[in-house]
């Protein structure tokens, strides 16, 4: 059963378009991510949903009721939907306890219960009612906001990139308390973000925007491995891209021979490759001959337990002009270094861009 229901829905500031034609189902209890770069329409249709504005056309619905379509357009306050903006945007003037319990309809004992509750839910002490907003560190923030979401019990909760001020580690750290806490509430989520890896971690379902258009969605690891196009591909993480010939689940390219997910035939197409799919082997004096081709390490990036390689390819020509340079990543303790000779193969399929 889908919890939300997009249809058709587009939005146009004067010439300017925002959205076009975006149509979405959201699973009940699930958390879908939408994410695309700046300008690509994400943030604009996180406020339809939540009733910030209202689109030119189509319909939206949540749990089955209408909240927009050409006939009537339900205000924000009337749509028991959670909303968590990127500041967290809590009021300066009320503690803590103030803030979590703003809007509540119970009084006295039952609110501070309530309130309890909730702050032990997203992991805040309960020495901290009493402090004021400027006391507390990004995270706390963040977490008295999505407390004070949760108090009015909403039907979708939507997070409009509340991770993006807070340090890397604890953003990691706040998004993964976020989505158990989520997901034992039995909440159905939306979140936006420019973050892929953020996205990649976080969704069960991906909706990728571009140009305020909805390009592609499905499980994450899907778009990851079958992205419908090279925009999309090199979005969501680092690509090797490259022309080849396929025939019968084969293609034929600088790499070689390497199998591919279709197996048309196809005298000119466009392959893709993750990085982590490459894989690099010294070669020792006078060499077996074997799978893949022949490359040179020309720069290396350590970071620790991994370390991203630029090797270049061994023209398939005549071998002395330059080749194709190619990111590979590799165990950080064991990459060689630049100025090795490697034979570079490949674990897997390639994905054949364009091709379903």
């Amino acid at each position: 059963m889908n919890a939300l229901e997009l249809h058709s829905i587009s939005k146009f500031y004067g010439s300017q378009r925002a959205l076009e034609n975006v149509s979405l189902s959201v699973p009940t209890g699930s958390r879908t991510v939408i994410v695309g770069p700046s300008g690509s329409g994400k943030t604009t249709l996180l406020r339809m949903i939540a009733g910030f504005e209202f689109p030119d056309t189509g319909s939206l619905s949540l749990n089955g009721q209408t909240l927009v379509d050409e006939t009537h357009e339900v205000p924000a306050h009337q749509r028991l939907i959670g909303y968590v903006p990127q500041d967290g945007a809590l009021f300066p003037h009320m503690t803590v306890a103030a803030n979590i319990g703003f809007g509540l309809s119970t009084k006295g004992e039952a609110k501070q219960q309530r309130i309890a509750e909730l702050m032990d839910s997203v992991a805040l002490n309960a020495n901290m009612a009493n402090r004021w907003p400027h006391e507390l560190s990004g995270g706390q923030q963040q977490r008295v906001a999505l407390a004070r979401a949760l108090a009015q019990q909403p039907r979708l909760m939507l997070l409009d990139e509340p991770f993006s001020a807070l340090d890397t580690g604890l953003r990691g750290a706040m998004r993964k308390m976020v989505a158990r806490l989520l997901s034992d509430a039995g909440v159905t989520t939306i979140l936006v973000t420019h973050d892929q890896s953020e996205a990649l971690s976080f969704a069960d379902q991906l909706a990728v925007m571009r140009d305020g258009r909805l390009v592609q969605s499905g499980h994450p690891l899907d778009l990851y491995r079958y992205p419908d196009d090279e925009q999309t591909a090199l979005f969501l993480g680092d690509a090797v891209v490259m022309p080849a010939r396929i025939e019968a689940g084969w293609a034929h390219c600088d790499l070689g021979r390497i199998p591919v997910n279709n197996h048309r035939n196809n005298n000119s197409a466009q392959i893709m490759l993750r990085p982590e799919q490459l894989q690099l082997i010294s070669i020792q004096p006078s060499p077996a001959e074997g799978p893949g081709c022949r490359a040179v390490v020309t720069d290396r990036d350590f970071s620790g337990n991994t370390c991203t390689l630029t090797v270049e390819l061994q023209s398939s020509t005549d071998g002395e002009q330059p080749g194709r340079s190619l990111m590979v990543r590799s165990s950080g303790m064991y990459a060689p270094p630049a100025g090795s000779a490697v034979q570079v193969s490949t674990i897997g399929h390639a994905h054949v861009l364009g091709e379903s």
